[in-house]
């Protein structure tokens, strides 16, 4: 126990290191526990902190701050009815396209199979074709049975996704708008003295800053490429795979490699073991290649570098709590906690060193 002791006083000896620890179990424990709740709220909160990087550009240009919020704001809303009234449609249409389809391609798919033992019959026999198939099958029906329930779970929450389309914007606003009376009020909570809290949050928002809104330009320039050069060569379904290979970028690593099979699939279906389809992988992995090799070195310069290992686990952790948004956040999260470990005070450890 005098172990125990001893290194808890070690880790706690400095009242800054008390308040900070104080903030972090808090903040988290309300996400924790109220954050299905307070889902409207926090988006809004995100959404808020990366338009005020433009907002404070707009006033670097001289505007007043009243003026950028406005502008900035209408261009939000501006960028969701895009979203809900152009993209939201061609995806949902593809993908209705893509559901109708899968049965010819399943077809072609088991035939495919099916003439494998008699090429290589020295690997492969037909009962074990006939083994993968039924697995196959099997597969197919589980994510239907999925794909009906989530559909119903959807429609049910239908009225809850309308308000906070609803709530949502008019948050986003108010925060904005009155970011300097919120800040304020919270201080009012806070010790005189949070030196420490300060400069963890001076390198968390320059760190998540950078990475957010780095990320959100990547998942606009790869999708947008992929689709130009998807459409140029006839895929179909063009939209919708180009709409995912944006959004892989979120997930490092794992993102890339999952929706490559989506997109290979769709093009051996529409063209086989053609030039066609070569040159569709070709230019899919060059789009990959140009994404990991110069626009991701470009847009995340400044952003600290974490090991692979860390990247994973965090996008593992922060996802299994936290859904979608702790995908997102994962990496953003992790310089988190990177930053209070570097800023930590430890002055008994320094001393031994």
């Amino acid at each position: 126990m005098k172990i125990i002791s001893d290194w808890f006083q070690r880790l706690f000896n400095d009242p800054q290191a008390v308040i900070l620890t104080i903030v972090l179990v808090l903040g988290v424990s309300v996400v924790l526990v109220m954050g299905r709740d307070l889902a409207p709220v926090l988006a809004s909160m995100v959404i808020a902190y990366l338009l005020e990087g433009v907002v404070q550009l707009l006033q670097r240009w001289r505007l007043p701050r009243w003026l950028a919020v406005v502008v900035v704001f209408v261009l939000f809303i501006a960028f969701v009815l895009f979203l809900l009234f152009g993209l939201l449609p061609l995806a949902s249409q593809q993908m209705t396209q893509l559901v109708q389809q899968l049965p010819n391609m399943i077809v072609k798919g088991q035939n495919l199979l099916l003439s494998l033992p008699a090429l290589y019959p020295e690997f492969i026999t037909e009962a074990q074709i006939l083994e993968v198939i039924n697995a196959i099958r099997s597969e197919i029906a589980t994510w239907g049975q999925k794909a009906l329930s989530w559909s119903l779970a959807a429609g049910i929450g239908f009225i809850t996704i309308a308000i906070y389309l609803v709530l949502a914007p008019l948050l986003v606003f108010f925060f904005l708008k009155d970011k300097e009376l919120i800040l304020n009020w919270l201080h009012g909570f806070l010790p005189r003295d949070h030196t420490l809290g300060q400069q963890v949050w001076r390198e968390v928002d320059r760190q998540m800053g950078n990475y957010v809104r780095g990320k959100f330009l990547e998942v606009l320039v790869v999708w947008i490429a992929t689709f130009v050069a998807f459409v140029y060569m006839g895929l179909q379904f063009a939209m919708l795979l180009a709409l995912m290979v944006g959004l892989s970028v979120i997930v490092p690593y794992i993102g890339a490699v999952v929706v490559t099979v989506p997109v290979a699939l769709v093009a051996f279906f529409q063209w086989g073991w053609s030039s066609e389809f070569l040159w569709l992988l070709g230019v899919y992995l060059i789009v990959q290649g140009l994404d990991g090799n110069i626009l991701v070195p470009l847009l995340f310069s400044e952003v600290v570098d974490l090991h692979p290992i860390a990247i994973i686990s965090a996008v593992l952790i922060f996802g299994g709590l936290w859904g979608f948004w702790g995908i997102f956040f994962a990496i953003p999260l992790a310089t988190v906690v990177q930053s209070i470990l570097k800023a930590w005070p430890r002055p008994a450890l320094m001393a031994e060193g």
